[in-house]
């Protein structure tokens, strides 16, 4: 199934982040805190403005992002876990 996001959101997958404390132990998926990095699966055609133009979205499919801990709505589609965000939620482009 494709999903096509409205307006200002995106769909992001969780990237899962291995976590280590600082003497190299690995931490069990209990002890982990949940991960605030994803990949852009979806983006929507942009934010609807007052005058009813609809201005481009920063974000595109690829791009690996930082959003905030609570944002968004987590969704299940084919079996994948998939958040869906509004751009403004959107912290940071993760460049590598």
């Amino acid at each position: 199934m494709k999903l096509k996001p409205l307006y200002d959101r995106v769909v992001v997958k969780k990237i899962e982040v291995e976590q280590k404390t600082s003497g190299g132990i690995i931490l069990p998926d209990t002890a982990k805190e949940e991960s605030q990095i994803g990949e852009v699966i979806a983006v929507g055609e942009g934010k609807l403005l007052d005058n009813g133009e609809i201005r481009p979205l920063k974000v595109k499919v690829g791009d690996k992002v930082l959003f905030s801990k609570y944002a968004g709505n987590e969704i299940k589609l084919d079996g994948e876990e998939l958040l869906v965000i509004r751009e403004e939620d959107i912290l940071a482009i993760v460049e590598d």
